[in-house]
């Protein structure tokens, strides 16, 4: 079977590639061992988002009497809350195969295998092979797995990577999370806020490193008074898993501690999945574990392609799907720009949110910037409080000399939905003065951007 694209692995890199091909007149074939939609749609940023609804709404419910509303005491149903993910997470598969059809995308179900010669060997259940040749060339999206310390080997029963997370047949009633990205943090605030006792473990000395400190400031702060145990400085020495559950021996500044749970999660980053997919045969370079690329994803192998998890950059759904339009793009012969990795927004989805673009403070003074910074506390905002939402804040870093809005960080209700705001202003150049003179939509949570953009400039309203 010949075709012009062949994409390996269908996760939102590379089924929004192979879409896009198709669109441009490309026969286009992709090829996926485990379900369409890969760890996003499957395992990762859709079954999440739904049991994090269903801490939401559970939250909303035990408090209910805050809004005036009385009710019978809530109770979590754990076994529903899982089944409710993961029907979302199958609807989302399903919906998959339908853009396959209707983009005329031949799926092949196996595992791929690059070869020389823009060739791919596919291995089905049976076992049976056959090859497949890309007239123009073969696109790696084969994304990533949760990565494993070898002092934290999974076990999947006691120590659980995110996939066990979503499925555990029971709720534990104890359960100590190691590491604090985005993985970390979302999990800690489900299965607290449905009455699970947890623990967060930081080997560095802010939970959510990657984000502005007094963004990490205030998430601690939120965490602790919703009574999630925040360890920073904190590293896991060892867990003993002989006895019915786990204790966690766990060394702080102050010496070893240990911490007993039912089980622990290891949220420690994600490993891209290179291994046995024919790179060496082929000759392509790995680096640091990663695919090697140009700006437009080219391997140093003619014909062969990498985007997403695999490649250098934020390991970000949103970043997948951009850098394989723009890969095809340029293989048919269009003239995209290349991928702006300094304006690419990263959100968290825990309660409250977290949600960022650019620099953060520290990272602004580093690069030599004179610099403005304005921020706007939710406290003083008319709909978080009508909301009863009023932890958080949006705090914006400008360029003093020109207005460029060099960072934008948020924390709070929803944030997620209004940081895309901040990506537009970055890309159009818009300087904070014409930020200010935006006028936003009143009452709304967005009306922070605008009254931060003020704060910045000494013309704050409200505060």
């Amino acid at each position: 079977m010949s075709y012009d694209i062949i994409v390996l692995g269908s996760g939102p890199g590379g089924y929004v590639t192979a879409i896009r091909a198709s669109q441009l007149g490309l026969k286009t074939a992709i090829i996926e061992r485990e379900s369409l939609g890969g760890i996003c749609l499957n395992w990762g940023c859709i079954p999440t988002k739904a049991l994090l609804k269903s801490a939401n709404v559970f939250e909303y419910l035990s408090h209910a009497a805050d809004y005036g509303i009385t009710i019978g005491n809530a109770s979590a149903d754990f076994g529903a809350m899982i089944k409710r993910s993961r029907d979302v997470a199958n609807g989302m598969s399903a919906g998959i195969q339908f853009l396959m059809k209707k983009n005329k995308i031949d799926v092949i179900k196996g595992n791929g295998v690059v070869k020389p010669g823009k060739k791919v060997l596919v291995t089905d259940e049976s076992g049976a092979t056959t090859e497949y040749s890309a007239s123009k060339g073969v696109i790696i999206a084969t994304g990533a797995r949760s990565r494993e310390l070898p002092n934290l080997p999974q076990d999947g029963e006691n120590i659980i990577g995110y996939r066990q997370a979503m499925t555990l047949p029971k709720q534990p009633k104890k359960l100590v999370v190691v590491g604090s990205g985005a993985i970390g943090v979302e999990f800690a605030y489900f299965y607290n806020a449905i009455g699970t006792e947890v623990t967060i473990v930081e080997y560095l000395p802010n939970i959510v490193p990657v984000e502005d400190e007094d963004v990490s400031k205030q998430l601690e702060k939120s965490f602790k008074k919703a009574g999630i145990n925040v360890m920073t400085n904190a590293s896991v020495e060892s867990v003993d898993t002989k006895g019915k559950g786990c204790i966690v021996t766990v060394k702080t500044a102050k010496g070893e501690e240990k911490i007993e749970c039912d089980v622990v999660l290891s949220a420690v980053g994600i490993q891209a999945n290179i291994e046995n997919i024919g790179l060496e045969e082929v000759g392509i370079i790995v680096d640091k574990g990663r695919i090697l690329v140009n700006d437009y994803y080219q391997t140093n192998i003619p014909g062969y392609y990498a985007i997403g998890d695999v490649v250098p950059g934020p390991a970000l759904a949103h970043v997948a799907s951009a850098e394989g339009i723009i890969c095809v793009e340029k293989l048919a012969g269009h003239h995209p720009e290349p991928l702006n990795y300094g304006n690419i927004p990263g959100c968290t989805y825990c309660s409250p949110e977290v949600a960022s673009v650019g620099m953060t403070e520290k990272a602004a003074k580093e690069a030599g910037y004179d610099i403005k910074i304005g921020k706007f506390p939710f406290s003083a905002s008319g709909k978080a409080s009508a909301a009863g939402a009023k932890d958080g804040f949006v705090k914006l870093i400008f360029d003093a000399k020109y207005g460029e809005l060099l960072g934008g960080h948020l924390i709070g209700a929803n944030v997620t939905e209004m940081v895309a705001e901040l990506v537009a202003v970055r890309k159009l150049e818009t300087t904070g003065e014409e930020l200010i003179k935006t006028v936003h939509p009143h009452p709304t949570m967005s009306e922070a951007i605008m009254e931060a953009a003020a704060a910045a400039y000494g013309e704050v309203i409200h505060l």
